[in-house]
């Protein structure tokens, strides 16, 4: 419901649905995973590779590292880390090292407003 009708956005165009434990979305299945602890999260089964950590509670390079051993090949922090490298586009984004695989984006505010710094 929230996907297909944000307040935003306004209505999703396209078709949405659950189906086996799936979200489908225009057709496409996207595994949908209840799990506490992220090494338990299949990502690799799943095809994951990049995976967004926005729970607000896996926000240093070592917590957030569970996701690779889940399976996916990188982590993006959506929230400021302890001691993940963080880049904001448009600010240091230029500066990224591929061979990073856990980074923080800073917070949602931040990224908002650096552009328009």
């Amino acid at each position: 419901y929230l996907f297909k009708y944000d307040s935003t956005h306004g209505r999703f165009k396209g078709t949405v649905e659950a189906a086996d434990g799936c979200l489908v979305v225009n057709g496409n299945k996207i595994a949908v995973f209840s799990e506490r602890d992220p090494k338990a999260i299949p990502w690799g089964k799943a095809g994951a590779e990049y995976v967004v950590e926005s729970t607000g509670v896996f926000t240093t390079i070592d917590k957030a590292s569970a996701h690779i051993e889940g399976g996916a090949k990188k982590v993006i922090i959506s929230a400021p880390s302890a001691d993940a490298p963080m880049f904001v586009v448009g600010v240091n984004h230029e500066t990224y090292d591929p061979s990073f695989k856990v980074i923080s984006n800073a917070s949602c505010t931040t990224n908002c407003l650096a552009p328009l710094a």
